[in-house]
């Protein structure tokens, strides 16, 4: 005998606000899920299935064992040894995807041949043969799986990509501070010794290469000459005033902070990691500046905390960057091809599982994955999806929330 599904309407509105001129307009859009939620039950708390004085009780076993089919047949209410039954379950899933289960005899029950993998959300076709009759019987167990069209998929900003290949990199994150670069450094002495004329620097200035910075008397020709500046860069030294002698010191220092190194501390452990030549990726924990760039070299001691010294040249040609900040780095250590994986923005949790939402049409339904290796971007995908299909990377949270409302319960 079959009993009737329980209907369960759940309305969406969205309200869709398009600005012309002064109108305003209100789409509303509904969508119906049926549920079969409520069914005759046998003994073994299975689903009883009756068909004149003949029944199965079917159910999915999973204690302790993958999740398996069992079946206990009965004629006249009495119960019926499993060797005169055969029973053959036809699954149906999402994209027409059929699994066929043959069941053998095992003690007082019959036992299914096939793993009933999750999702357990299916149309099932059951056929029995007993004492020369056949018996069919039909009913559908769906969890996870919702149908919603193109218009309010867009609405709800759901994206999708397609499950493949990626690249995932392993990383290491260090913390650091930025320092001058020496190498863009410049110390400006007097070819000629002799009193000085003028300065036209003082410490903090902004100069251009080429810009006159000191005119100086030579004591040898008693002919006035300038000192330019050879690069572009910051005064941060100034050590003479007009009317001193030069007498062979460093006039000035010029400083160029367009580009400046930031020092990254690693610990001993994890040096063998670190390779000359590693991606980096350098940000300041008090702003959004950003810069991604290599290790250029180590320092050749370690620091008094023993920390070994990573260096990276730093574009800071916008001044995000000054000398003196701290930096957090995060350096990629490896990187790893592997043959499936998802975008982390798609997981979901779904009873004991973590899913994605895969789309097949119009309709979205779970896949419990069983993850491996992961990035800051990519999860690798060892079982439960399968490579090629269209899973939902944005938004799927919405999806997760419809298919709870639905109310659409596991059938064991």
């Amino acid at each position: 005998m079959k009993h009737p599904f329980h209907k369960s309407w759940i309305l969406l509105c969205i309200l869709l606000l398009a600005s012309c001129g002064d109108e305003m307009q209100l789409t509303v859009i509904s969508m119906e899920e049926v549920i079969d939620e409520d069914y005759e039950r046998g003994p073994n708390n299975g689903r009883l299935l009756e068909d004149g004085d003949f029944a199965i009780e079917l159910a999915i076993f999973e204690t302790g064992v993958p999740p398996e089919f069992r079946a206990w047949a009965t004629f006249q209410d009495s119960q019926v040894s499993p060797g005169e039954v055969e029973l053959e379950v036809t699954l149906t899933r999402l994209g027409n995807e059929l699994n066929v289960i043959g069941f053998v005899p095992v003690g007082d029950l019959l036992r299914g041949d096939t793993v009933v993998y999750e999702p357990h959300s299916f149309y099932v076709g059951i056929d029995a043969r007993f004492r020369n009759q056949t018996h069919h019987w039909d009913y559908e167990s769906l969890e996870g799986r919702t149908t919603i069209s193109p218009e309010m998929s867009t609405a709800f900003g759901i994206e999708t990509e397609i499950a493949g290949t990626a690249t995932l990199e392993q990383t290491l994150n260090v913390v650091g501070s930025i320092t001058t670069n020496n190498e863009y450094s410049r110390q400006i002495t007097a070819r000629f010794d002799g009193p000085v004329q003028s300065v036209e620097a003082s410490i903090g200035d902004r100069v251009n290469q080429g810009d006159n910075l000191v005119t100086i008397e030579s004591n040898q020709s008693l002919t006035p000459y300038t000192i330019s500046a050879p690069i572009s860069g910051v005064i941060t030294q100034r050590n003479i005033n007009p009317g001193e002698q030069s007498s062979g010191q460093v006039l000035l220092t010029i400083m160029d902070t367009s580009r400046v190194w930031a020092e990254l501390a690693i610990h001993p452990g994890s040096r063998q990691l670190v390779r000359s030549g590693a991606q980096v990726t350098i940000s300041s924990p008090l702003s959004d500046a950003r810069f991604d760039g290599t290790i250029d070299s180590f320092k050749t001691t370690v620091d008094i905390n023993q920390a070994i010294v990573a260096k990276v040249v730093v574009d800071n040609s916008n001044g995000q960057f000054p000398p003196g900040s701290f930096v957090e780095g995060q350096i990629t250590v490896a990187k790893i091809e592997v043959p499936l994986a998802v975008k982390r923005s798609a997981l979901q949790p779904f009873r004991d599982f973590t899913v994605v939402f895969a789309k097949i049409d119009n309709t979205y339904e779970v896949r419990m994955l069983e993850l491996g290796r992961q990035d800051a971007t990519w999860v690798e995908v060892l079982g439960g999806l399968g490579p090629g299909t269209e899973y939902v990377t944005v938004n799927s949270y919405i999806l997760k929330a419809d298919v709870e409302k639905s109310g659409a319960s596991h059938d064991h």
